[in-house]
């Protein structure tokens, strides 16, 4: 059996094949492409033509890889960025990116509507500018309500790439849940806030939850692609929910999706809307069957990608590796910030927003290369601490290990920074967290399994994890005390 897994992130697409062959499975990347935001006179787009056209090479790729034996594709991605669509399946406008300044702009009449805190108490979703509500109600704001008028559907990025295979347009459960419109306690849509801004309910898709063959691709696709044509599978699409379930660790642990943005969270058994939860600004999510989140987003590995980024602008084309060399060899400790401070949401410029921020805080800046990475390592094991205690208050449960995961999980200096400043062992792994629960679901989708702890035991022997031990927790706390005095 073949299976396709296709994630996309906010800096780059993948494209994984796994084989099931006598209950043994190998797993490899098999396409790789880039994906960053657009700036257009101002405003944030994605290039969803070109994210469908590399996915369309992947799959060429698997085709002749395969040769042509195809028995599940399915896709996840970053959340609440959509597409617009008519009848006829014509895009309507280009796709905003999350991190646009439409919401920004809005942001104060948008909370006049609906407050933050009956925001909350409605959607149970931490209040941020990137969420789909936000997006469509800063829409109506800017003049172009007519669209949400007159589209046929709103699809969700991996919606509308489905669409593209199936013909299809479905609202799969865990993307929807987080953006902003859910209403956990009814299992669907919630009219109050799709009334605040007169969002259609016809807008939005049918909910559909993970773990279904959704259907076949259609011939107009088979034809372009010269395949005979393969199922879809719906899994979690929300790519943290997909990257939980590869976790090894079962109880009372902390989850950290790290990519662009560290998805700090917990698996609990229902919805957590609190006032602690709603001060906390932790999100509720959901996932898999019986799985339920509650987390709590911070920038992550965006810091040092914006930071490399800038560098090679400003002819430095450093490696990840020589940054990390470069940090290892700054003082500890010189500089601390607040990585949720909102001078960071918009690209560009970090090392100077850094600087910016150090001036202000201690009257003097980071200036070298590893200082400046240094001082990201260490502010976000900072933040991973404060979270983790925002979650086990609001929870009450006491985690006691840190299961990092994703992309960051190769960074070994924040690893080990952040078993320091927590004083908890880290597993670090899967890398390829996403990918992997991607593929988990779809076996059970496609009845290769008939349950996730089934699924997870054939899934296995591809996860790869490595232990960090808390080191100077002393130093590490007195220092944590220090940075508290910064989020006041």
């Amino acid at each position: 059996m073949n299976i396709l897994a296709f994630d996309l992130g906010a800096s780059g697409g993948k494209l994984f094949l796994a084989t099931l062959n006598n209950d043994e499975i190998s797993f490899k990347d098999i396409h790789r492409f880039e994906n960053v935001s657009h700036s257009v006179n101002g405003t944030l787009y994605w290039d969803i033509l070109g994210i469908y056209k590399e996915m369309k090479r992947g799959i060429k790729k698997a085709i002749q890889l395969t040769g042509d034996q195809i028995d599940s594709f399915a896709i996840d991605s970053f959340s609440n960025d959509f597409v617009l669509i008519d009848k006829e399946g014509s895009m309507l406008t280009p796709v905003r990116c999350y991190r646009d300044k439409r919401t920004e702009r809005h942001a104060s009449k948008i909370y006049s509507k609906l407050s933050k805190e009956q925001l909350y108490t409605l959607s149970g979703n931490q209040n941020a500018l990137f969420n789909t509500y936000m997006q469509l109600a800063a829409m109506r704001e800017d003049g172009q309500g007519y669209l949400l008028d007159h589209a046929y559907k709103l699809l969700f990025i991996p919606d509308f790439l489905i669409y593209c295979l199936t013909g299809k347009t479905i609202s799969e459960y865990t993307i929807s849940s987080v953006s902003q419109m859910y209403d956990f306690n009814k299992d669907g849509w919630c009219q109050e806030i799709l009334d605040a801004y007169n969002i259609p309910l016809t807008l939005l898709g049918t909910l559909t939850k993970p773990g279904i063959t959704l259907g076949y691709t259609r011939d107009s696709f088979n034809q372009t692609l010269g395949t005979k044509g393969f199922p879809v599978s719906v899994v979690c699409e929300h790519d943290t929910a997909s990257a939980y379930l590869s976790s090894p660790l079962t109880d009372d642990c902390v989850l950290i999706s790290c990519g662009t943005w560290a998805l700090i969270g917990t698996e609990l058994e229902h919805c957590v809307i609190t006032k602690e939860s709603y001060q906390a600004n932790l999100a509720n999510e959901g996932g898999f069957i019986g799985h339920h989140r509650l987390l709590r987003n911070v920038m992550s590995s965006w810091f040092i990608q914006e930071t490399k980024r800038y560098y090679k602008e400003h002819g430095q084309d450093y490696n990840f590796s020589q940054l990390g060399e470069f940090a290892k060899s700054a003082t500890p400790f010189q500089f601390l910030f607040d990585p949720d401070d909102n001078r960071f949401y918009s690209p560009g410029n970090i090392p100077q927003k850094i600087q910016s921020y150090c001036l202000e805080h201690y009257k003097k800046q980071p200036k070298t290369v590893g200082e400046i990475i240094r001082c990201i390592y260490e502010s976000l094991a900072m933040k991973f601490r404060w979270t983790i205690e925002q979650l086990e208050q609001a929870s009450h449960k006491k985690l006691s290990v840190i299961n990092m995961m994703g992309g960051g999980s190769k960074a070994e200096m924040l690893c080990q920074f952040t078993a320091n400043a927590c004083s908890k062992k880290v597993i670090a792994g899967p890398e390829e967290a996403t990918a992997i629960g991607n593929i988990t679901v779809q076996l059970i989708a496609t009845g290769q399994a008939t349950n996730l702890e089934e699924a997870k035991n054939i899934m296995s022997p591809v996860i790869k994890t490595k232990e960090y031990f808390p080191l100077q927790t002393d130093i590490w706390e007195q220092q944590y005390q220090h940075y508290l005095n910064l989020l006041q």
